[in-house]
């Protein structure tokens, strides 16, 4: 290869040293185009999760309001989800596939 074969543009150190920059910020650098994408994508998931735990901590506090004050809705919630009983009582559980 000759330095003939080389384009004009590259032959000029301007040119080469602002190529050479622009390669080295894209792809090799801490902070190269490839991680910010990777940074933006997780603040994405970190948001949707945020939202996410939101609703979740909303629906819960109003069903232990709903707990706290309604007893036969407590005593409901024991039954299904903690199988507990009174006495002389009988469990039947019946599971859908």
């Amino acid at each position: 290869m000759k330095l003939s074969d080389i384009p004009q543009k590259l032959k000029n150190k301007w040119y080469a040293t602002i190529l050479i920059f622009a390669v080295w910020m894209l792809f090799f650098d801490r902070n190269s185009v490839i991680n910010q994408l990777t940074l933006v994508s997780s603040i994405k998931e970190a948001k949707d999760l945020k939202e996410y735990y939101i609703e979740q901590h909303y629906s819960d506090s109003i069903a232990l309001r709903i707990l706290k004050y309604d007893t036969a809705m407590l005593e409901k919630f024991g039954r299904e989800k903690y199988l507990m009983k009174k006495p002389n009582e009988d469990i039947f559980l019946f599971v859908k596939d």
